[in-house]
């Protein structure tokens, strides 16, 4: 399959089908989807007669199929920044059962086709920083890049993810016709012999240990120092939600310093790496100092805070 930019997009396998969304019953399905898939309760998800409206008017509500089955849908609408128009994707969500079979990576691919169609060159969205599974599909395999953070973005939320934290949130933008994202697309990746010494010259922002539960936990937060820095986040956060909820707001506020400090000093993500360190897999966004931005103090990185 080739895409608008003329490379290879990914293909999807056979039993989905990637299309706009078209029969009312279609946008109710997708509306149950986003209540599956989030964990919804209190909260509402995108109405159907909203995406619908979206549809018809400049929006995009896509959906992977499973032959009539919806398993994946995004819903996404033109946004304006008051200097140039681009596509907010709103919501990219996949039933539970579809969750390790790349559903939600070949749709984006497939949104990626839809926005380029339209004119657009680029897409923005926002992840929850702590998500490693968010990070790796948005980060590491289509190339977005997180440029803005936002504490408590949504206020309180009762979705299974956001039920009794701060839903902080990263905004990131997907540059469509970037060569880069082409490579990503394509399947060009660092290797983990790379990713490893990356992660070995570059400076710590998060530092962690292990706690008593077994699960690792922010000590202390430092400005990074360098030309590169890693920025660590849980690798399995769900698992500290229901086995060390106390962690959680340790982590969120240690994560929300870090970033706060390296964008602060012009830093940059350009990657998110997993990693195995001592049998142990540990997730990593990594980072790298613009140019023109400040060198760290004379007496190297300080200290931001320490949990």
């Amino acid at each position: 399959m080739t895409g608008t930019a003329g490379f290879p997009v990914p293909a999807a396998k056979p039993g989905f089908r990637f299309r706009r969304l078209e029969k009312p019953e279609e946008f109710r399905a997708a509306e149950e989807l986003q209540r599956e898939a989030v964990g919804m309760e209190g909260e509402t998800p995108t109405g159907s007669t909203v995406e619908r409206v979206m549809q018809d008017h400049g929006g995009l509500v896509l959906g992977a199929f499973a032959d009539i089955y919806l398993a994946g849908v995004t819903v996404g609408f033109i946004g304006w920044d008051g200097r140039e128009l681009y596509h907010y994707l709103h919501v990219a969500a996949v039933r539970p059962e579809y969750q390790n079979h790349q559903v939600g990576y070949r749709l984006l691919a497939y949104l990626r086709e839809e926005v380029l169609g339209q004119g657009l060159p680029r897409v923005r969205w926002v992840l929850d920083p702590l998500q490693s599974r968010a990070a790796h599909v948005s980060v590491r395999k289509l190339g977005a890049a997180p440029d803005r953070y936002h504490p408590h973005y949504f206020g309180r939320l009762d979705s299974a993810a956001d039920r009794g934290i701060e839903t902080d949130r990263l905004t990131v933008t997907w540059e469509l016709p970037a060569p880069a994202i082409e490579a990503r697309l394509a399947g060009t990746h660092p290797t983990p012999e790379e990713d490893r010494r990356r992660w070995e010259r570059s400076s710590a922002i998060v530092e962690t240990d292990l706690s008593d539960e077994g699960f690792r936990r922010p000590v202390a937060v430092a400005e990074p120092g360098g030309p590169e820095a890693h920025l660590e986040i849980p690798f399995d956060v769900a698992a500290i939600r229901d086995n060390a909820p106390a962690g959680l707001r340790t982590w969120r506020h240690a994560v929300r310093d870090a970033f706060r400090a390296a964008f602060d000093l012009g830093y940059l993500v350009d990657d998110f790496a997993v990693l195995p360190v001592d049998h142990e897999r540990r997730s990593f966004y990594l980072l790298h100092r613009s140019k023109g931005a400040p060198g760290p103090p004379p007496d190297g990185p300080g200290t931001v805070g320490s949990k």
